[in-house]
């Protein structure tokens, strides 16, 4: 388990330096509550960014966007809803949920990878 959580680190660093590098100003890494976890936080362009960061050493086991399912976005969406609350942050800041997917060496990100899913849907 620690390797993993070692390589998760790893690969999250990496996918933090990508993000930089687009322009995203990171304001949280590891973001824990009660509720989950949000793999990173930031600011882009006027915009409150949660990002999913999925690392898969080849596409044996799917595709690391693949790995983001509905019952994983739904988690990240209520861990989101939790930092808007604790963190203030108005109901009229535009908010977006992306996917940094990583295969070997290979960073693709996904703006606006899935939408806000409420309890209802």
């Amino acid at each position: 388990m620690e390797n993993r959580r070692r390589t998760g680190a790893e690969y999250e660093q990496k996918a933090l330096k990508y993000l930089e590098g687009q322009g995203y100003r990171i304001l949280q890494r590891n973001y824990r509550c009660r509720l989950g976890e949000i793999d990173l936080i930031a600011w882009d362009r006027g915009t409150l960014v949660f990002v999913e960061v999925k690392y898969r050493r080849s596409e044996a086991f799917g595709s690391p966007e693949e790995a983001v399912d509905a019952r994983k976005q739904y988690r990240i969406c209520r861990v989101a809803d939790y930092y808007r609350m604790t963190h203030k942050v108005s109901e009229e800041c535009p908010c977006r949920f992306d996917v940094a997917a990583i295969e070997g060496e290979e960073i693709r990100l996904l703006r606006n990878a899935f939408p806000y899913r409420s309890i209802s849907g």
